[in-house]
């Protein structure tokens, strides 16, 4: 039993790859570095990232993740219907090929699912798709508990996600503030996948698939199948460094993750439990994208014009800026000696010492620190940095 198990399971994970939603989300991470680049470049005549980073993050940054949820869906008996995931994934697909990733939170599309199933079962509508029929279904049943733990535990991955990488990729931009002079925001927009294996009951798929894998337990057959599952991120962060911004975001995700998964547990004692928890989750989880967005959106920038000195704005991979280990939103005060108070300033004093440059900045904390760095020929003759003018 454990063999057949087994070898169906290597043969689950390699249908993964027929799964349209995988090149989507592939094509659409490289879009997202294309236009990033592009602004980029005309802003700052610089690429601040490397173009592919979006493409080559979309699986790295939650493999974990989906070897967890993974796990605890197998080993939990987690039996998801199979048209429910036919219609979430065209509600996914549908956000990702709009570009909504303020609402790429897979809570959003999970809770679409199941409401449109449940509204084609109320008014018999079905139709086809392909090769696939999709019939309505009462799923505000027992079969909403192990949907609803499994949108919790996303969110749980979500909230990590964000909290670990929201910040490493968050791309400046550049803004005119109400008095019109300049100043930055830090646009952070992603889509992660998470192959996420599943148990699909009865044999549905295999009805249109024959060679998909099954394995059978006492009289039921169940199918096993790697589902891909996309997280959709966009936020900006203005008013607070994006270092500090990000983690908080992700913390308050996570933590409401956990809350869902929570309380959908109890709806196997009452199915009416798992409906309210992913309601909850859905409500809440736009709360907390709106309640941050009007924090960032009012209140001063937290990357501006100084008087005292040059803020950094941004730092370039591999540049001497970053092996001296300046950051984002440190403001630079002095070079070589020499008080600067603009960008011009600041590459003449550079000049004064061309083969070894030394700095005195203003840290977060506004306590001063020395950093320096020889300079050589092949380093960029902007040090690599990003300067708000």
């Amino acid at each position: 039993m454990v063999q057949e198990i087994l070898i169906e399971l290597v043969k689950g994970i390699g249908r993964f790859f027929l799964h349209p939603a995988v090149y989507i989300t592939l094509l659409f991470s490289v879009l997202i570095g294309y236009f990033r680049v592009k602004r980029e470049r005309k802003q700052f005549r610089a690429r601040i990232l490397w173009g592919w980073t979006e493409a080559k993050h979309f699986l790295l940054d939650g493999y974990v993740w989906a070897i967890i949820i993974s796990v605890i869906s197998v080993a939990a008996g987690l039996v998801v219907p199979s048209s429910w995931l036919m219609v979430y994934s065209v509600w996914m697909i549908i956000f990702v090929i709009l570009f909504m990733y303020q609402a790429g939170s897979a809570i959003y599309a999970i809770a679409l699912g199941a409401v449109t199933l449940y509204i084609m079962y109320l008014y018999e509508w079905s139709f086809e798709l392909f090769t696939w029929d999709f019939i309505g279904q009462d799923i505000f049943s027992e079969m909403i508990v192990p949907i609803a733990i499994l949108a919790g535990l996303l969110l749980v991955a979500e909230g990590f996600i964000i909290q670990k990488h929201g910040a490493t990729n968050a791309s400046p931009k550049l803004v005119k503030t109400a008095r019109g002079s300049e100043a930055m925001e830090y646009v952070t927009k992603r889509l992660w996948l998470l192959p996420i294996l599943l148990v699909i009951p009865g044999d549905v798929i295999h009805t249109y698939l024959p060679y998909w894998p099954q394995f059978t337990l006492g009289e039921s057959t169940f199918s096993l199948v790697l589902f891909p599952f996309v997280i959709g991120f966009q936020q900006k962060s203005r008013h607070s460094l994006a270092e500090k911004f990000f983690p908080h975001y992700g913390k308050r995700v996570w933590q409401l993750g956990i809350i869902v998964t929570v309380i959908a547990a109890f709806g196997y004692l009452e199915p009416l439990i798992a409906i309210i928890a992913v309601g909850l989750g859905v409500i809440a989880r736009l709360l907390i994208s709106y309640i941050e967005y009007t924090k960032e959106r009012n209140g001063s920038y937290a990357v501006s014009p100084q008087s005292n000195g040059v803020m950094i704005a941004g730092v370039l991979s591999d540049s001497p800026a970053e092996k001296m280990g300046l950051k984002i939103g440190e403001c630079i005060v002095k070079v070589n000696g020499q008080k600067v108070t603009d960008e011009q300033e600041l590459y003449e004093a550079v000049q004064i010492n061309a083969a070894h440059c030394r700095l005195e900045v203003l840290d977060h904390n506004g306590e001063l620190r020395l950093r320096q760095h020889v300079l050589f020929r092949h380093d960029h003759y902007r040090l690599g940095l990003i300067l708000v003018r």
